[in-house]
């Protein structure tokens, strides 16, 4: 049986600690795949005052969106779960930046408190595929039966949902049901779905808690790809961590066509062992760039520059959060190092970076936008 874990006091995600089943990948060492110390950067904050800001997403009309999962408040119902217990606070918000305003267009969204590892979830991710076509992940973070506890408040929680410019929301697929009826990773059922790519006719979900990729067709979800344990290089931390659940965080389309999948490990977060995995459905996920500490989210440029966001530096989530460039080619750079907590990056228009900072804390969440 394996075990997870909800992570540390400033978790970001409900995640997976370590598991007995069979290892498939060793990930590089990450000495071999160390980036330049960070040159100078142009940074400016362009949203503030956020609550827990997560994925990031530019609309079709060029407005920048945020995902918001929410506060400490408690405004309703508790339920037990693997790790403390998850309480509805209902403060989940998807916040827009248009022509120098900012303002939230969807509030009241399904969002919980836990107080046992201080984590809040809700809102997690946002993509777009046309005008009034916005999509986004609502968390979970626990095993999707136990959604039931909250009763009729537990409508959203473990989704796939879409928004409309007027503020309303729909859920279109229960990922974490997909989770409850298949399990297909093995082990404690857990789901929380958190990256989301979408495209035409369907979208891709990235489950952290089922350490899975699916896709959604017309409401109907299939499994893409699921994540096997990855072996902990020797050192401080194992036994009793010799592997860790590989807690899969964001999905994009690669330039060469194929979808790439970013991983945050789970405990104890060691240093160097998260990847970007590329994904072909029908194969086995490979590892196309290793070495990275608790990946978040990622982006590509359109030369193919990949900036990989990492949420902290240090085991259990210490230390500062850093976005790393990589290069065709494999070359990186470091491009900003002194982040606070980050969860979400997306290259803009612009060419510059935009990354969600204080990713989860209420209130003093904000959105930088940084030029390489």
């Amino acid at each position: 049986m394996s075990i997870r874990i909800a992570g540390a006091a400033t978790a970001v995600l409900a995640l997976a600690a370590c598991s007995d089943r069979t290892p498939t990948a060793i990930l590089p060492d990450a000495s071999k795949a160390k980036a330049a110390a960070p040159t100078a950067a142009a940074v400016s904050v362009v949203m503030h005052g956020l609550d827990s800001p997560r994925g990031l997403a530019f609309g079709p009309e060029g407005a920048l969106y945020v995902a918001e999962a929410g506060t400490y408040e408690i405004n309703g119902p508790c339920v037990a779960v693997a790790r403390g217990t998850n309480c509805y606070s209902g403060t989940g918000a998807i916040s827009r930046l248009w022509k120098g305003k900012q303002e939230r267009i969807v509030s009241g969204l399904p969002s919980f408190y836990n107080a046992t590892p201080n984590d809040i979830g809700g809102p997690n991710d946002i993509g777009f595929q046309g005008r009034g076509n916005g999509w986004f992940t609502i968390g979970w973070g626990a095993n999707p039966a136990f959604r039931a506890g909250l009763g009729e408040l537990a409508y959203g929680f473990g989704t796939l949902s879409r928004f409309t410019p007027n503020g309303a929301w729909s859920v279109e697929a229960d990922i974490s049901a997909f989770e409850g009826a298949n399990n297909p990773a093995g082990g404690p059922y857990d789901s929380n779905p958190f990256g989301v790519l979408a495209e035409p006719g369907r979208q891709f979900v990235a489950d952290a808690g089922a350490n899975a990729v699916l896709m959604v067709e017309k409401g109907e979800v299939s499994l893409v790809a699921v994540f096997a344990p990855l072996v902990i290089p020797p050192g401080p931390f194992n036994p009793p961590f010799a592997q860790s659940d590989p807690v899969p965080t964001e999905v994009k389309r690669g330039p060469d066509g194929a979808l790439y999948v970013s991983t945050l490990t789970g405990v104890p977060f060691r240093p160097g062992v998260a990847s970007i995995f590329r994904v072909v459905p029908g194969q086995a996920p490979q590892v196309y760039a290793g070495g990275f500490t608790t990946i978040t989210d990622f982006d590509f440029a359109p030369d193919g520059t990949m900036y990989v966001l990492q949420y902290a530096s240090a085991p259990f989530f210490g230390g500062v959060g850093s976005v790393v460039e990589v290069v065709p080619g494999g070359a990186r750079r470091t491009v900003i190092s002194n982040l606070d907590r980050p969860t979400g990056i997306v290259v803009g228009p612009d060419g510059a970076l935009y990354v969600s900072n204080h990713g989860p804390v209420p209130a003093i969440g904000e959105v930088l936008r940084i030029v390489p």
